[in-house]
């Protein structure tokens, strides 16, 4: 091979090298930038300047790219980390932070591995803020440890370019005995609730219970008054007009001997009656009777005044009252059945009666007698 042809391989080769060079240049000068991201340029090593969403160009072999940042918010869970309480119980929490990056430059420069260091700042300030609670403010105070833990975050993680948005404790397990006994715990204090309301049950159903009887027994005494008032009402109201039509009537002797007969029998068939005593004023009534209705006696007429009152004159007129005869007959007939009542009576008492003390003959019809016999 001569001289020629080796130094034309030579070119070649130098010429293919050479338009490498520049095509690598050229991808290298072109950087496009996405939506949501920034990158650092150095120039020689030295921070040159942060590029944002877009295209640009660099100068080839001299920029170069540092670091490619993400400027959406980030969500990093990390690991359960045990943590002492107040009360001396060990409880694993686990914790979420929320983050976004707010100075590309700072977030570059400013810390080596910020997701190690937030990491580490979360556990001890989450272990200082644990620490000063017991058990029982540690599971029920989650947004105070959230708001605490999430200023002291903050307020590191601020010269470092990155700002803290939240800080979510995901879970606080304490260990499986002290769970246990907190289950325990709740389920005694849900049965006093219980008991306590099923008390405050019962005691407001007794005395609704005893309020609706105390109006129950003053209406009914109410009702009670009320209708003894109007039943008493009723009853003088019937007296009243009775004795104003017995007046009105201008009842003679003889009518009120009359009703005296008709209500003896009346007296001895009651059942309560184991002794029937003879009034003394019988005989005087009989003699008042035969007086009557014999015709014996004053000739006078007895005079009925009505005042007027027409229809109850017609009426009284139109009656006709029962036969002397008859009237005697019955009567002497209900005495008798009075008396052999009577003697039944003393049979099975075992007391001797003495029939003159029970029993009283009637007159005949027309007769007179003494006016007492007993």
């Amino acid at each position: 091979m001569n001289a020629a042809a080796i130094g034309g391989t030579v070119a070649t080769v130098v010429l293919a090298v050479f338009v490498l060079l520049i095509v690598v240049a050229v991808i290298r000068s072109v950087l496009q930038v996405h939506q949501g991201y920034t990158v650092i340029v150095e120039r020689l090593g030295k921070y040159h300047k942060t590029l944002t969403p877009g295209l640009h160009f660099l100068v080839p072999f001299i920029d170069s790219v540092r670091q490619r940042i993400d400027m959406r918010e980030q969500v990093v869970p990390f690991p359960p980390q045990p943590v002492i309480t107040s009360d001396n119980i060990v409880v694993n929490i686990d914790t979420v932070i929320y983050y976004q990056v707010t100075q590309p430059e700072a977030a570059t420069y400013e810390i080596a591995d910020p997701m190690s260091a937030i990491e580490q700042l979360a556990v001890t300030t989450l272990r200082n803020i644990i620490g000063a609670m017991d058990m029982e403010q540690a599971l029920t105070g989650r947004d105070q440890i959230n708001g605490q833990l999430r200023g002291v975050l903050d307020e590191a993680t601020g010269r470092w370019g990155i700002r803290v948005s939240r800080v979510e404790l995901k879970a606080i397990d304490p260990p499986a005995t002290v769970q246990s006994a907190m289950e325990q715990q709740m389920k005694a204090e849900r049965d006093r609730r219980a008991a306590i309301l099923t008390a405050e049950g019962v005691k407001q159903s007794a005395i609704l219970t005893a309020e609706g009887e105390k109006q129950s027994a003053i209406l009914r005494a109410e009702g009670q008054a009320q209708s003894t008032i109007l039943k008493a009402q009723g009853e003088s109201r019937a007296i009243l007009q009775v004795f104003d039509a017995v007046h009105r009537g201008n009842a003679d002797p003889k009518l009120l001997s009359y009703e005296y007969i008709k209500t003896l029998p009346l007296i001895a068939n009651s059942s309560s009656s184991k002794l029937w005593i003879v009034p003394t004023e019988l005989t005087a009534a009989l003699d008042a009777v035969t007086k009557g209705f014999s015709g014996a006696g004053s000739d006078e007429a007895v005079a009925v005044d009505f005042d007027g009152e027409a229809n109850i004159s017609d009426a009284l007129a139109a009656t006709n009252l029962e036969d002397v005869d008859e009237a005697l007959a019955s009567a002497r007939g209900e005495v008798s059945k009075a008396s052999s009542e009577v003697e039944d009576s003393t049979l099975h008492t075992g007391k001797k009666l003495n029939p003159a003390d029970s029993i009283v003959d009637l007159p005949e019809a027309g007769a007179e007698e003494d006016p007492e016999k007993q």
